[in-house]
């Protein structure tokens, strides 16, 4: 996945710019179609993740959630929904700068793909929040896998990267419910993230799906 722009960008070009140069001198089918093929698996990651972090970018998060949706109307299969927002990242951007803060969510971004599994996507999608989807996933089960992405960043290092620095975030966790849509998923995640993020730092809300509201006069 890549990091920066700035070192893919490049590479793609160049090496796009070899196999112009490779067709105009008449090398062969099997000379050129190496080069291509790289050129198009690179351009496919630029397109599909977040240039900064490698996490996949929001559109890409988006459609891996329509795509989960369609699929649990299909077999029924609950899945869950994350958000997890970074605590105090603009205080740690005005006290270590704007390096440092990217660090962090490239940090982030690395201890969260280790532990979760190949099935899961994890994307960034804002500037301190990142998104995970988990499939066929109970909620109780999706707060064990936050609790290891917890305790990996409890555990690392951080004075490698900032001295007296430590990274927490808070999470809002949700099920998919049946008729939902994409908006309506992340919306009631944001919901339980904005309530994490107000009993504390490090803090995780779950919402369950909605439930319609009692109504006495339908009685």
């Amino acid at each position: 996945m890549p990091r920066n722009t700035k070192q893919t960008i490049p590479f793609v070009q160049q090496q796009l710019m070899e196999a112009i140069a490779q067709i105009k001198e008449g090398n062969t089918k099997e000379d050129v179609l190496p080069k291509l093929e790289t050129v198009m698996s690179h351009l496919q990651t630029l397109a599909t993740h977040d240039h900064l972090t490698g996490a996949l970018n929001r559109n890409t998060l988006i459609e891996r959630l329509d795509g989960e949706l369609q699929r649990s109307k299909r077999t029924g299969h609950t899945f869950t929904v994350a958000l997890i927002g970074i605590d105090r990242l603009p205080e740690v951007m005005e006290l270590y700068g704007q390096d440092v803060t990217k660090r962090i969510l490239q940090i982030v971004t690395q201890e969260a793909i280790h532990v979760l599994r190949n099935l899961d996507s994890f994307g960034r999608i804002g500037a301190t929040e990142f998104a995970i989807v988990m499939p066929t996933t109970w909620l109780d089960q999706s707060m064990v896998a936050i609790r290891r992405i917890k305790e990996n960043l409890q555990a690392y290092d951080w004075t490698d990267v900032a001295e007296g620095l430590q990274v927490t975030f808070c999470t809002g966790l949700t099920p998919n419910a049946p008729g939902d849509m994409a908006d309506k998923v992340l919306l009631r995640a944001q919901k339980a993230l904005h309530k994490a993020r107000d009993t504390g730092p490090d803090s995780l809300v779950q919402i369950d799906a909605d439930i319609p509201d009692y109504d006495p006069t339908q009685e």
